[in-house]
């Protein structure tokens, strides 16, 4: 499982998901790269299942690059307690999503098998993706 392995603090308020992505909005290792389209939190699990539907299409060979860490603590009280008592447990661990984020990266392979391996892992997510190239030396795609 993903997750760090320490933490300045153990648990953070939520914070909003407002506006594009900073950094990371073109493919920068590999050669061709799933992008976000909307903003959302993704889990520990849903990245995780995502990289493994890759590794099997792609069978070892090439490589895949994950631009996305969760390391954002998602609290939760127990079931059938009543309010109060403070902050609940942390439950599992987040990365935070932003529009226009390449999330994984692939290289090294031929175009259909990673295309085929991309799709394979926007499934396994919660938000609409777009598959991109990396762009060439001038602007053209």
């Amino acid at each position: 499982m993903l997750m760090p392995k320490r933490v300045k603090y153990r648990k953070q308020q939520r914070g909003r998901m407002k506006g594009k992505s900073k950094g990371l909005t073109q493919v920068t290792y590999g050669d061709i790269g799933l992008k976000a389209l909307e903003p959302r939190w993704i889990t520990n699990r849903q990245i995780e299942a995502c990289r493994i539907a890759m590794t099997r299409i792609l069978k070892r060979t090439g490589q895949i690059w994950i631009n996305i860490f969760p390391d954002k603590p998602y609290t939760k009280h127990p079931l059938e307690s009543r309010n109060g008592g403070g902050k609940g447990d942390v439950e599992y661990w987040v990365a935070v999503v932003k529009p226009g984020r390449v999330m994984f990266e692939i290289g090294g392979v031929s175009e259909e098998l990673a295309l085929k391996a991309l799709k394979s892992a926007a499934a396994k997510l919660p938000i609409r993706t777009k598959i991109v190239r990396r762009e060439k030396w001038g602007g053209e795609q």
